[in-house]
């Protein structure tokens, strides 16, 4: 076979794997979106455990966000100016949740903060409970999603010129206000990007959130958890909480589409 076939046939194959793959992806989604008639979808969505979980996560997955926004930032702007060798072993210990299970983290999060965890006799003395409690479930959702921020808002502030900066401290600027007017503006797209990224994370979390917090309807069942228990009781409410996490899910990637082709113009 001559090189200009044997280039072509590689190409077929490539095509042909990436149609594939390209339905395996697709056929999914249209298939949850056309297994549910609009009656069972609309029962789904009057049920208690519907509007429950709905507000359970949606709670959650912001108060984690915030905290996650209020102490990634300067963890990340530190990360990103370090220069000591130790510095990159705290990078992967940060980024170390993105490549274990969530089953894994939850197991972790009971050793640390169970009942007969490290700190749970100590919490307890203190009449704390964090297992099985909503503060679980924020934990849980910090834990599993912060290193997506992190690691975004790393990258950025990489990016900053950092002569800007150091102007701006010439200028009289102190550290935080040279870092708020100046940094932050020049890094505002990768940050809102990050912070999107991390709340869809932390909406859609599961393992380490029924580990660490359970499935208490009305306090720690949020919608991915309800999505299991609601296969054993009413399907109807499993397909619609499934549809309103893909919808969520596909306006924020949509949104962050927009947002890169907003950047790259």
């Amino acid at each position: 076979m001559s090189r200009p076939a044997a280039w072509r046939a590689v190409g077929g194959l490539g095509r042909a794997a990436a149609v594939l793959l390209a339905t395996l992806l697709v056929l999914p989604v249209a298939a949850l979106v056309v297994f549910g008639g609009p009656l069972d979808i609309a029962a789904g969505m009057r049920s208690a455990t519907f509007v429950a979980a709905i507000r359970v996560s949606l709670v959650t997955s912001a108060v984690a966000l915030s905290a996650i926004v209020a102490g990634g930032t300067p963890l990340a702007w530190w990360l990103a100016r370090a220069r000591r060798p130790w510095a990159s072993v705290v990078e992967v210990l940060v980024d170390l949740p993105l490549v274990l299970p969530p089953a894994v983290l939850g197991v972790a999060l009971l050793a640390t903060f169970g009942r007969n965890g490290i700190f749970g006799p100590a919490l307890g003395g203190l009449g704390v409970a964090a297992a099985f409690t909503p503060a679980a479930v924020v934990i849980a959702q910090v834990v599993v999603a912060a290193p997506f921020y992190i690691r975004a808002a790393t990258t950025a502030f990489r990016a900053v010129d950092p002569d800007l900066f150091g102007v701006a401290r010439t200028l009289g600027a102190g550290p935080v206000e040279a870092f708020v007017r100046v940094v932050v503006p020049c890094s505002r797209r990768a940050l809102v990007a990050g912070a999107a990224l991390t709340w869809a994370r932390a909406l859609g979390e599961l393992g380490a959130t029924l580990l660490f917090a359970g499935s208490l309807p009305g306090r720690t069942q949020t919608m991915p958890v309800a999505i299991l228990s609601a296969f054993e009781a009413d399907v109807r409410v499993a397909v619609a909480l499934s549809l309103t996490l893909l919808a969520i899910g596909a306006v924020t990637l949509a949104a962050l589409h927009r947002l890169g082709r907003g950047a790259d113009r």
